[in-house]
């Protein structure tokens, strides 16, 4: 029986990992996001927003940002206005995350544009961008996968998946996580 080819994580190369920024930037950002950004001792919003800024984010105004925020590549990362990020959120952007108007992304929700193809040997990143469209909820608990849309005003509920686009005002639930009703707002 012919043996099967077999992960050689040593042939990882990496080369795909946070586009936009080199070695000493992307260094720098670690050393800045571990002391006042993601740092629970920072409650002082507009210094976070002024260093994401810094470092090449396109940020509106109104940004609400709670402590233990991660965000791994703010040069990767575009938010409207008036949007809230909870606790302890993992943006995991080595790709592209775009975030709309009026965005709730609620405590511990994780939006992860990357993940390695595990049908090659040196399992390569294999990435994608995240939109969230304006007026959409992203729970807390909650992950939201590469290359997914949140569209327009779509929720996803607490401890759910987002695998594949969320369609526009719809309430979304479960792993992988489905429709399981119409999102109405009242004025």
């Amino acid at each position: 029986m012919p043996l099967e080819p077999s992960v050689r994580l040593a042939s990882f190369d990496g080369s795909s990992f946070d586009k936009g920024a080199g070695f000493t930037k992307t260094t720098i950002w670690y050393i800045v996001n571990a002391l006042f950004v993601k740092a629970s001792w920072n409650p002082f919003m507009k210094v976070k927003v002024t260093l994401l800024k810094l470092f090449g984010a396109h940020i509106g105004k109104g940004l609400v940002i709670k402590n233990n925020v991660n965000i791994k590549s703010p040069w990767n990362l575009t938010i409207g206005n008036d949007c809230w990020i909870g606790e302890n959120c993992w943006i995991d952007n080595i790709d592209q995350v775009h975030i709309g108007n009026n965005v709730c992304v609620s405590q511990g929700a994780m939006l992860l544009t990357g993940n390695h193809d595990y049908t090659i040997h040196s399992m390569p990143y294999r990435n994608a961008p995240i939109t969230i469209e304006d007026g959409a909820w992203i729970g807390a608990q909650t992950t939201v996968c590469p290359g997914v849309t949140v569209h327009t005003n779509a929720i996803l509920t607490v401890g759910s998946v987002a695998t594949k686009d969320l369609k526009p005002n719809l309430i979304y639930q479960g792993n992988p996580a489905t429709p399981i009703r119409r999102r109405n707002i009242s004025s």
